[in-house]
């Protein structure tokens, strides 16, 4: 595991990243894998530590992936500075072998692969009619989905029906073009990596998911790319997210273990900051679902809207 940092090497192409992982594997080297979407932080930075810490190479892929997104969502607004991410790779003691950087994972029957395509026009009109991911269109596009179909159903999957299929999809893909031995996600996106998980169980990857632990600022905010898009006022109140979970985890070690109460606590004190909550759920820690009282491990699940800012928080609790 070298520890001297040099420039990675930025691939763009899928087949030639495809041939790097396999010379690489075939001289012994174990790969680990950091999927990101890039704009890079400090939580981003700690995965990389995990990678190297599991394995001989690291890839970062920067990839804002189309799948995720459905028409009715911007997905030009997602915050991107590709230079400094590189900058901030390169400022780290733990070397990035190579930063995956392709232009776009979806074959939309155009022959263009110098750029990301978004096309499609769907949206939905009502709570039982079918809502399109921006890559799909009618015709020769790309139309093959991976789906982990419980576990995407619940809290982000209620507000958001294409983005855990866009999510399994793409890193479905990146797996097959990287090879990894090891990928690390972040628990800040707990569902994301539980449906990961399951996918690389269901699917048979020969993969080790890695869930790391949130990073938070000094005040206690979870580390996330949309952060610099909050007004200073909006993230003054977003900091009712993380203390509403700690407020609620030191409820629950003081022996209060109905979840409804445990909700309460967090909707209240979120309310109170003017946070627009998307949902509020107490669910267990494996299989997502809501539980009445803590009687094994669960994890505190926030959506929640400041301004026009989503953020998403979670905590867990381990009695």
């Amino acid at each position: 595991m070298a520890t001297t940092n040099t420039d990675p090497e930025i691939i763009t192409d899928k087949n030639e990243m495809r041939k790097w992982s396999r010379a690489m594997r075939s001289q012994g080297k174990t790969i680990g894998l950091v999927p990101t979407m890039g704009y890079l932080h400090e939580g981003h930075l700690s995965l990389i530590k995990e990678s190297h810490n599991r394995s001989n190479l690291t890839v970062v892929s920067i990839y804002v992936n189309p799948g995720q997104f459905s028409p009715s969502e911007d997905l030009s607004t997602y915050p991107s500075d590709f230079l400094g991410d590189l900058l901030k790779l390169k400022s780290i003691p733990q070397r990035v072998d190579v930063v995956f950087h392709p232009y776009n994972l979806y074959d939309c029957n155009n022959n263009n692969n110098n750029k990301s395509v978004v096309i499609g026009n769907a949206i939905r009109k009502s709570e039982n009619e079918t809502v399109s991911s921006c890559v799909e269109e009618t015709g020769a596009g790309h139309e093959t989905w991976v789906r982990v179909e419980r576990l995407e159903k619940g809290m982000c999957g209620k507000s958001r029906p294409v983005f855990f299929r866009g999510v399994a999809t793409v890193v479905a893909k990146l797996f097959n073009i990287v090879e990894p031995d090891v990928a690390v996600f972040g628990k800040k996106d707990y569902q994301q990596l539980r449906v990961i998980q399951r996918m690389v169980r269901d699917l048979d990857f020969s993969i080790e998911v890695i869930g790391s632990e949130i990073m938070r600022d000094s005040d206690g905010l979870a580390l996330s790319s949309r952060n610099v898009l909050l007004k200073p006022e909006e993230r003054e109140k977003a900091l009712s997210i993380s203390r509403s979970l700690f407020w609620a985890k030191s409820a629950a070690q003081k022996g209060q273990i109905n979840c409804k109460e445990l909700r309460e606590l967090v909707i209240k004190e979120i309310n109170g900051a003017g946070g627009r909550i998307d949902y509020v759920e107490v669910v267990n820690q494996e299989s997502l679902e809501a539980v009445d009282e803590i009687k094994s491990p669960v994890v505190i699940c926030v959506a929640v809207w400041f301004g026009a800012i989503r953020l998403i928080d979670n905590m867990e609790i381990n009695l």
